[in-house]
């Protein structure tokens, strides 16, 4: 993982410990030595696909260097109820002041990639890919979109900072479509050459106005139906990336997967998916 990563990953288990631990455990300093260590086991309770193993031992290692961490099994594998997934030996204390926070990362982000695998599943004949978007948890974003990496889907735009995406409100700010790209590509040209340009399109005339003028990388074809995608499609040509957006989901993705499109947005991933059942339970030593 990149060093951003275990920055961010750092800020948000401090910020979840001070949310969760406060002025301290007070159930743990009331009945356990502070010097006591112990084993906690992963069990899994629900089928998907496992995603945080890593994010777990990370958590452990931050808050006990010495701790150990053994897996069964990695990210991304198949899970099946009853299985286990990791033991861990630390510091008893670490062990139970970590055990939500670890909880919450795993279960949601299996929840992410069990549910992203199943749109990643019903695209493997196309070459469309399908991709996430920014409709995600605040100061959680990291986690949910690390889990749609691991159910093979691909990562869109991180943040406002690392892509130019003009949508319907930049363009109706900007006066008009071309007045917004006009000015983004200034903006990249003076400021950071290396960012991409994305514009969202609402119609097939609008459409025909950026292919005309030029000047970004993707096209964005927003809840266009799989039919005047198609058209849309032929309009572009191999000019531009595509990108269709909007009402995509289990039931339609491969209508639009058809008409070759290279991505598929689909907020869903992370804001409909439902956290999978797992538990940290304690092992004699």
């Amino acid at each position: 993982m990149s060093n951003f990563f275990d920055d961010q990953l750092q800020l948000l288990v401090d910020n979840a410990m001070k949310e969760d631990v406060g002025d301290g455990d007070h159930s743990t300093l009331a009945c356990i030595p502070p010097d006591a260590r112990g084993k906690a086991v992963l069990h899994i309770k629900q089928d998907g696909i496992l995603a945080g193993m890593e994010i777990a031992e990370k958590i452990l290692k931050m808050r006990d260097p010495s701790s150990t961490f053994t897996a069964y099994k990695q990210d991304g594998d198949i899970m099946r109820d009853g299985e286990e997934a990791f033991i861990a030996e630390a510091n008893v204390h670490v062990i139970l002041q970590c055990e939500r926070l670890i909880l919450n990362c795993m279960q949601r982000m299996s929840g992410i990639a069990t549910l992203t695998r199943q749109y990643v599943d019903r695209l493997q004949k196309y070459k469309t890919r399908v991709l996430d978007t920014r409709k995600t948890t605040p100061n959680f974003r990291l986690l949910e979109k690390d889990a749609v990496r691991i159910g093979g889907g691909i990562n869109h735009r991180f943040g406002l900072y690392d892509m130019i995406l003009l949508k319907d409100n930049h363009i109706d700010y900007a006066g008009s479509l071309e007045a917004a790209i006009e000015k983004a590509s200034l903006y990249r040209q003076s400021h950071k050459p290396q960012l991409k340009i994305e514009v969202e399109t609402r119609n097939l005339d609008e459409v025909r106005r950026v292919v005309a003028l030029g000047k970004v990388d993707r096209i964005m074809l927003d809840n266009f139906t799989p039919r005047q995608l198609a058209e849309a499609l032929s309009i572009i040509g191999d000019r531009f990336e595509t990108e269709a957006s909007g009402g995509i989901n289990l039931n339609n993705i491969e209508d639009y997967a058809r008409t070759g499109v290279d991505y598929v947005s689909v907020g869903a991933l992370i804001h409909q998916a439902r956290s999978l059942d797992l538990s940290l339970k304690a092992v004699a030593l």
